[in-house]
């Protein structure tokens, strides 16, 4: 099996994890409810608990929003970061009710005081600070110089100049992003950053839209990315059910041989030959990983023998065209049984829910 290498960056700790160093790759969301709305905002983070996400971010827009972090982390079972823009008492108010991590744009949150102000208070909790630029708000001054253009260069100016101001303070546990919604611009701006410092990288292409155009653009991106051993999280930010993030994401670490989880299909793309349901079979099999926890599972749907025989050597279960209406069944590359198409269903969800952990 294939393997990356990943750039070795830091670890930087906050409630019970650790991005970067030797440390996988933490797959993190953010929530689209109303803060302030404890039970939506609680039923949304245990759904996406449930479907792998390891760090979970929201949005603190106001007092109100900062002091239900304190009931929020009682009640879950992953770090808690708080999103802030604009208000450093936000940042602040939010480390006090126990936020695990805060998020800021050190170019909105206004002068260089303020944002002294939160890195002190950050210090004495032990909290740790994402720095993230976003493309649609850098500062005026770099714009000017780049000629109201948004550059990979003018982006990771920003970034340094906010990381300086964190530094000047003796502060380390820094992580940083920098995200444009155009896939080019954010590779470019990352590229620059991984070689001028050791701090874990967060990974996301902004703004990237909805179900398959963002799950596209990001795939490529933080993909790319990952590929040249850049990055240490990830983010697909996607309109829409922020469970569909952590999918994606765990999607994508699977690809690339970085993470493990659950249930991966490998099914063919049929043709004349097809004696099987393939597209049936394995949709109905993708609801498994939502009803059992199970441990990393490779199961094949395969339509024919041309590349099947193949295919059922590295799975753990798979299922094999091998005529009109009749499918073998391969446990660990080894031939068990043939099936008719309708059984293989409920045959394959029961011997992969015995799978489990």
């Amino acid at each position: 099996m294939t393997k990356i290498k990943r750039e070795k960056k830091r670890t930087v700790e906050f409630g019970g994890v650790k991005i970067g160093g030797n440390n996988p790759i933490l797959i993190q969301s953010m929530t689209n409810t109303d803060t302030k709305d404890l039970r939506a905002t609680l039923k949304q983070i245990k759904e996406l608990e449930k479907a792998g996400c390891e760090i979970i971010r929201v949005s603190v827009p106001d007092i109100a929003s900062a002091k239900n972090i304190k009931r929020i982390k009682e009640k879950i079972n992953i770090p808690l970061v708080a999103d802030i823009h604009f208000d450093s008492r936000l940042a602040i108010e939010s480390m006090n009710y126990g936020a695990d991590k805060i998020r800021i744009n050190p170019g909105n949150i206004g002068d260089k005081d303020k944002v002294k102000e939160i890195v002190k208070v950050a210090k004495k909790k032990r909290v740790a600070i994402r720095v993230g630029i976003n493309s649609g708000s850098l500062q005026r001054d770099i714009l000017k110089r780049y000629k109201d253009r948004v550059t990979p260069e003018g982006m990771a100016e920003s970034a340094l100049r906010s990381i300086g101001i964190l530094e000047e303070m003796k502060f380390k546990d820094i992580v940083v992003s920098v995200k444009s919604s155009d896939v080019l611009t954010t590779v470019g701006c990352y590229r620059i950053l991984s070689k001028k410092g050791d701090w874990p990288l967060h990974l996301g292409i902004t703004e990237s839209g909805r179900a398959m155009a963002g799950i596209v653009k990001s795939s490529i991106g933080i993909g790319g990315l990952l590929m040249e051993g850049i990055g240490d999280t990830i983010r697909i930010s996607l309109s829409g059910d922020p469970v569909d993030e952590i999918k994606a994401g765990w999607e994508i670490l699977k690809s690339l041989n970085l993470r493990e989880r659950g249930l991966s299909i490998i099914s063919c793309p049929t043709c004349a030959r097809t004696s099987i349901p393939v597209e049936r079979i394995s949709i109905s099999l993708e609801s498994v990983n939502d009803e059992v926890d199970l441990k990393p599972t490779k199961v094949a749907i395969m339509g024919c023998i041309v590349n099947g025989l193949g295919e059922a050597k590295e799975a753990d279960f798979a299922f094999v065209g091998i005529e009109k209406n009749k499918a073998a069944f391969f446990k660990k590359g080894q031939f068990v049984c043939n099936l008719e198409p309708e059984k293989i269903v409920p045959f394959a969800k029961k011997v992969i829910k015995n799978n489990k952990k």
